[in-house]
């Protein structure tokens, strides 16, 4: 007769046969005398918290020491290290660095020759309508809402400061479309004021570098600002987005010979 219902059936208490085969589990028997496949070790590559605990543990004396032969190499360089960006006056560097946003150097190098051929100065931009300039920047990345921003920030630019660049962060970060890097770059470029202005490139390297651990741009600057002597942080700005751009990259940095190997916090991972 069945078991009754939730009973488990019991044992037959036969043995197996010796001709019988075992059960598979679904994995390949081992060969006889085969040695078991070594692990294949993986490269260490320090992970943002092991950096992280390495910066606490560096003091400031180091690290500026650090910054100073960084400094060094950066000079030897680019002794002559300025913006990309082609510029004649405040106004186009203003202009152009709005442009620069989420673009290349390149691209606005590209467009910004028609654009201020037509539109020379914040009077002559003041009268055109966004649509007007789209046109001129076109080829360069969001350009509909840059064009209705360089076109506002002409305008305020006239109502408030007589079509002048103001020399003052707050001031210019009132305007359109500038915000704390862009108002830093312009004051850096155009006026040499000290400032270290961060993007992609310096956050980047920030972090390789060891010199900060931190994600917002504004306290990644501040961190820079300790480490370096104050008439020289508009050369690193720019000496330090050169390296970044074309020899420590994103993907595939170029370590073999680079003059700053030892002083980098991630060397190794690549």
């Amino acid at each position: 007769m069945p078991g009754k219902r939730g009973q488990k059936p019991k044992a037959s208490g036969r043995k197996p046969d010796a001709s019988e085969k075992p059960r598979t589990t679904g994995q390949r028997p081992k060969a006889e005398g085969t040695k078991p496949r070594a692990r294949i070790a993986k490269p260490e590559v320090a992970s943002p918290k092991a950096l992280g605990g390495r910066l606490l543990r560096e003091s400031l004396k180091a690290k500026k020491a650090r910054a100073s032969r960084v400094l060094a190499a950066l000079e030897q360089l680019y002794p002559q290290a300025a913006t990309e960006l082609a510029h004649t006056n405040p106004f186009e560097l203003l202009i152009a660095t709005v442009l620069s946003a989420q673009a290349t150097d390149a691209s606005v190098n590209k467009a910004t020759p028609a654009l201020f051929a037509r539109y020379p100065d914040a009077r002559a931009l003041a009268q055109a309508t966004p649509e007007e300039v789209e046109p001129f920047i076109k080829t360069i990345g969001l350009y509909r809402a840059k064009a209705k921003n360089i076109v506002l920030l002409a305008r305020q630019l006239l109502k408030r400061h007589g079509g002048a660049v103001p020399v003052d962060k707050a001031r210019l970060r009132e305007l359109p479309g500038v915000g704390w890097k862009t108002a830093t770059v312009v004051l850096g470029a155009a006026f040499g004021v000290p400032g270290i202005a961060v993007d992609t490139h310096l956050m980047r390297l920030a972090g390789r570098l060891g010199f900060s651990s931190q994600k917002d741009p504004e306290k990644i600057g501040a961190d820079l600002e300790k480490l370096f002597p104050r008439d020289r942080w508009v050369f690193v700005h720019h000496a330090l987005i050169l390296f970044g751009r074309y020899r420590c990259t994103a993907r595939k940095p170029h370590c073999q010979g680079c003059p700053i190997y030892l002083e980098c916090w991630s060397k190794g991972a690549w």
